[in-house]
């Protein structure tokens, strides 16, 4: 079976990283472990169970990488966090310092709304329809 594995996210410093994503966005830390290079193998995964799609998070190794820091996708969304329960994990997220750049809507896809991550990424908050 294949699936996508992890997306590399491109950070400024892996504990701050480490802190927002596990803290503000409620993923879990699924690894974190030195690299003989000097790095880390830092993976976040959204949940309590592995099994999805992960983020590798990635320090920029020098200026054209931190150039792409909060600017992965030309400003575009290119993220979209599903959960179901969408009041409960906006609420909780707005409370963690959450910067949402729009009031939640309600589309026939489900209920969404759009927020940035400690980097200034667009990512969507989207609790599917039913029938989508």
């Amino acid at each position: 079976m294949r699936r996508i594995a992890l997306v590399t996210l491109v950070v400024d410093d892996y504990d701050e990283a480490i802190r927002h994503y596990t803290g503000a966005l409620g993923f879990r830390l699924a690894e974190d472990a030195p690299r003989p290079d000097g790095s880390r193998w830092v993976v976040v995964e959204p949940g309590t169970v592995a099994g999805g799609t992960g983020l590798l998070l990635a320090r920029a190794k020098d200026e054209q990488q931190r150039a792409r820091i909060g600017d992965q996708t030309g400003g575009r969304v290119g993220f979209f966090l599903h959960t179901d329960e969408f009041a409960r994990d906006h609420a909780r997220m707005r409370a963690a310092g959450v910067t949402f750049l729009e009031e939640p809507r309600h589309e026939p896809y489900g209920t969404v709304a759009v927020f940035e991550d400690l980097y200034g990424n667009r990512w969507d908050l989207l609790q599917p329809a039913a029938d989508a």
